[in-house]
């Protein structure tokens, strides 16, 4: 490779190594799988007729499936911030998809105005992961394992890149939000590839290399796939292949949408053949999962990208459509295989779980907003109380305005931060277990609920010091609103 490898492994002393497991402990490896832009919808293991992921459904039938795994944000900084810390993004102050930006802001900021048309002032996001906190990577390479990133990472350039967040090693080391096209020449200045090379084929055949190289030691594995974020690019075969399957009918019909998903598919593919040849699928931690919502906003070729129905939207909202997230787990002789749940869990739940999953007690002091789930995935009865996510940016493609949401039991209250009459929040409540399309609001026949999911928001908002939107005082309800962006991506 162009970009070598060497250049991006510190050295680490094998003497060392030896020492810190030469007891006969075997530590279990990690491999983290996160998609991007994937919809809970968008895998035949969720129900798609359209959308072909024999890989990942072979993962289910080694573990644990979630029906209800959600991430904390609707947008991909925010997540990968959570996943990182085990924090609320509200907490970290990155809210917004805001990792690629030239600033570098630490802290979320109120913004100083706000435009006639909207009703709120919204919030500036942070744009950088800091380096003070004590990232799952740094926990996992305090403990002796071997720490690798691959593909996307979209929390901040250097300094704030994955090799200074506890990774030895960081392929493509890219900050953006996408990679520049799927298909080589990629215009990456740390990666080259043949002409007509998929980045997420080269990405899984790096991953790959590290497991082997490191099959005798812990090794934990971030693997955060560029797959299927914009610019929407695949493969052409693969692209003829879908457009002879697709039904004008199905709400799913993008053929270079499945195209895509099928590279991706094929990169988990690569992973599980690599931990199944060197033997270490029976000792190798696998989590499968997504940063948001699939995108039902924009087009591809006059055909939406995709849809998330039953759920409600879709990326960069907090309706289901946006945070409900495919999750698998696999945990070698300590789950079910085949096993299917209906606990709830976010991502911030990812970091204290893995660490009790692996047996890893952090050298730092580590405080978290998300709960381990272990007693879920060993079949026990789990209550993971209320989740929250604070979205507090207006977004033209989607329509969403400023809110912040909890889900307490089957119970999902969403707050929309000046919009109602007066400008005063609108409230939106429904219970999942019966409406999980969120079609009908039902707070005005249940003000005891409301009352009660608003106070549990209230502590939230106070304990993560989360930035909160204020009325425009300049509103004006006959201003006309910015034209919406262009659908064609």
């Amino acid at each position: 490779m162009n970009y070598s490898r060497r250049a991006f492994l510190s050295s680490c002393s094998a003497a060392g190594l030896s020492s810190l497991w030469s007891a006969g402990e075997t530590k279990p490896n990690v491999v983290f799988i996160l998609a991007d832009d994937l919809g809970w919808r968008d895998t035949s293991l969720y129900g798609s007729k359209f959308l072909r992921t024999p890989n990942i459904d072979a993962l289910a039938r080694r573990g644990m499936m979630f029906t209800q795994a959600y991430a904390a944000a609707p947008l991909c900084s925010a997540t990968r911030s959570s996943l990182m810390t085990g924090l609320y993004p509200a907490r970290t102050g990155i809210t917004g998809a805001s990792g690629h930006l030239p600033d570098e802001t630490f802290e979320a900021t109120p913004l100083p105005r706000a435009r006639p048309f909207m009703k709120a002032i919204g919030t500036n996001s942070a744009s950088r992961l800091k380096l003070e906190y004590y990232t799952v990577a740094e926990a996992f390479k305090d403990a002796g394992y071997r720490t690798g990133h691959f593909g996307k990472w979209h929390l901040g350039r250097e300094p704030y890149d994955p090799l200074h967040q506890g990774f030895d090693v960081d392929i493509p080391h890219w900050w953006g939000p996408s990679p520049p096209a799927y298909l080589a020449p990629w215009k990456l200045e740390h990666l080259t590839g043949a002409p007509g090379e998929h980045i997420e084929d080269r990405m899984a055949k790096e991953a790959s290399q590290f497991i082997r190289e490191n099959k005798d030691r812990p090794f934990f594995l971030n693997y955060w796939c560029f797959s299927v974020h914009g610019p929407w690019q695949a493969k052409p075969e693969l692209v003829e292949k879908y457009r002879a399957l697709a039904q004008p009918d199905n709400p799913q019909h993008n053929p270079v949408y499945a195209a895509m998903v099928e590279s991706m598919d094929n990169a988990v593919g690569t992973l599980m053949r690599t931990l199944d040849e060197t033997g270490l699928a029976k000792n190798t931690i696998v989590v499968f999962t997504s940063d948001n919502g699939g995108v039902d906003f924009a087009d591809v070729g006059g055909v939406p990208v995709t849809s998330n129905a039953p759920l409600r939207a879709g990326k960069a909202t907090l309706y289901e459509g946006g945070i409900r997230e495919p999750a698998v787990v696999i945990w070698p002789g300590k789950i079910k295989a085949g096993s299917r749940t209906n606990a709830v869990i976010s991502s911030v739940d990812y970091y204290p779980t893995l660490l009790e999953m692996a047996g890893v007690s952090p050298k730092q002091k580590v405080g978290f907003d998300g709960r381990s789930f272990v007693a879920a995935l060993e079949g026990k009865q789990y209550d993971r109380g209320p989740l929250f996510w604070h979205f507090p940016h207006y977004t033209p493609a989607t329509g969403n305005t400023p809110c912040t949401a909890v889900r307490d039991g089957d119970w999902k209250l969403i707050r929309f931060w000046c919009e109602g009459q007066g400008q005063d929040d609108r409230l939106e409540l429904y219970n999942l277990s019966t409406d999980m399309s969120e079609t009908h609001n039902v707070s005005a026949a249940n003000p005891d609920k409301v009352r009660e999911l608003s106070a549990s928001m209230e502590q939230f908002l106070t304990r993560t010091k989360a930035v909160r939107p204020r009325r425009n005082p300049n509103y004006d309800p006959k201003a006309k609103a910015d034209p919406p962006p262009a659908r064609e991506h």
